[in-house]
């Protein structure tokens, strides 16, 4: 749960958390709760707090949208 303003991913894990598919870096959108990974083109989900980083459960990125 976000409480007062602070982030749902605890800034120190997501320097260590890469895309399964690309092992590239990505870039968490706070607005949206998910994790990009620009490369892959994907939008990883974050529920409760945890990234769920599975392709599986992915959404595809339109273009231009990061």
């Amino acid at each position: 749960m976000n409480t007062g303003g602070m982030p749902l991913v605890n800034p120190h894990m997501l320097v260590l958390l890469v895309c399964p598919l690309t092992r590239g870096a990505v870039v968490y959108d706070a607005e949206r709760h998910e994790l990009i990974s620009p490369q892959a083109g994907l939008a990883y989900p974050v529920r409760e707090g945890v990234p769920i980083m599975l392709v599986e459960e992915a959404r595809r990125t339109s273009e231009g949208e990061f």
